[in-house]
């Protein structure tokens, strides 16, 4: 018979003191008792309900209006298989024929042994849904704008490091054309000076001081050409990156000392024109440092590099270094410091490459560019 609390009772008052919907249901999946609060959320009366099958009143569809047989109601199943459950995912229907989010657990009712029932209580969380939803638009706004401002610094880091290139590009050439001629006007006028010094008492030691002087000449000639080199390589504008890889590998190798032995390997596929422009670069300017890595901090014994260019009509540059040196630390290499292998990993990702480094502290390091060689 149904239960709906006629006469005030501690646990009626109970019932009816509580913010959740609360009803009962019995072994035929009718309704025993409900409190107020379910009541006013289903927007039916209290003797519209006692008595209803609840799953056939309230549980009948599923969010998208799909029929929701009853033999697969997680509250039924409560006292069916004596089972408690609580389902968060779920909508429940209103008198007016409108759903809402709720999230409801199913206890059975046990007297004797025996399940008698079930007991649910439920509570509507529209608001809660609401409220991940903006937070869920919310954090893919954030993420939106996050990858938004990466790409524009992204951006912004190529275009800076483009007008640095052509810095670098204007101040080599004016060093080779201004200062590059000066020094070698100024030889030629030292060396015209030691063959017509006329006195013979001091022709000796003036040939001595404009000897010293042509050395010194010499030697700001090699160094301004290191600079220019430096700076800007002529061979990456003149030869093309195959040849600029090559001769920064054997400046590599004669750089080195006798105890380090340099192995390097070039094969590059027939028809692949080396790139031009930024990604020409790009390339060089990684091999590079990758170079000057090993070469500052390695105390490699043997060092193996290896360039391999694929056939076209999808041309990749493979570009790897490996060394038997000191090695590092794996956290060293993922150090939001170590600025070095930042750049490296921007300049390889900004063309659409990828940097890998392998290293372990006493066993030595290896990198890996693998660089597509035409814009994606």
């Amino acid at each position: 018979m149904p239960f709906a609390f006629d006469h005030p009772s501690t646990a009626a008052l109970l019932l009816e003191s509580t913010g959740e919907g609360i009803f009962g249901i019995d072994m035929a999946g009718c309704c025993t008792f409900v409190n107020r609060a379910a009541c006013e959320a289903l927007g039916w009366h209290t003797d519209e309900v006692l008595g209803r099958n609840m799953h056939a009143l309230i549980h009948h569809s599923r969010a998208d209006g799909a029929h929701y047989p009853e033999c697969d109601c997680p509250i039924f199943n409560a006292f069916r298989r004596g089972e408690p459950c609580r389902i968060d995912d779920e909508v429940l229907w209103r008198a007016d024929g409108s759903s809402f989010p709720a999230e409801y657990s199913s206890y059975p009712v046990i007297e004797g042994g025996q399940v008698q029932g079930a007991v649910v209580t439920f509570v509507d969380i529209s608001a809660r849904r609401r409220a991940e939803a903006l937070l869920r638009a919310s954090h893919e706004q954030l993420e939106r704008r996050v990858a938004e401002r990466t790409a524009e610094l992204r951006e912004l880091a190529h275009h800076l490091e483009a007008v640095r290139e052509t810095e670098r590009k204007r101040i080599a050439r004016e060093i080779h054309d201004e200062l590059g001629s000066l020094l070698v006007a100024l030889k030629m006028d030292v060396d015209w000076l030691a063959r017509r010094v006329g006195d013979p008492a001091q022709r000796e030691p003036m040939v001595g001081k404009c000897q010293r002087m042509g050395g010194l000449v010499d030697t700001a000639v090699e160094s301004v050409g290191r600079i220019i080199t430096d700076l800007r390589p002529s061979i990456l504008d003149h030869q093309g990156l195959w040849a600029a890889l090559e001769w920064q590998a054997q400046e590599f190798q004669l750089a080195g000392s006798d105890e380090r032995r340099v192995s390097f390997k070039m094969h590059v596929a027939a028809d692949v024109v080396p790139p031009e422009g930024g990604l020409a670069i790009a390339v060089f300017r990684i091999f590079q440092e990758v170079l000057s890595n090993v070469a500052r901090h390695a105390r490699a014994r043997q060092v193996d590099i290896r360039i391999d260019v694929d056939a076209p009509p999808a041309p990749v540059l493979y570009l790897q270094v490996r060394d038997d040196g000191v090695g590092a630390p794996p956290e060293a290499l993922s150090d939001p410091r170590s600025y070095g292998v930042l750049g490296m990993r921007e300049r390889a990702a900004h063309f659409g490459g990828r940097l890998g480094i392998e290293s372990f502290p006493g066993r030595g390091t290896t990198v890996r560019l693998v660089m597509p060689l035409e814009p994606a």
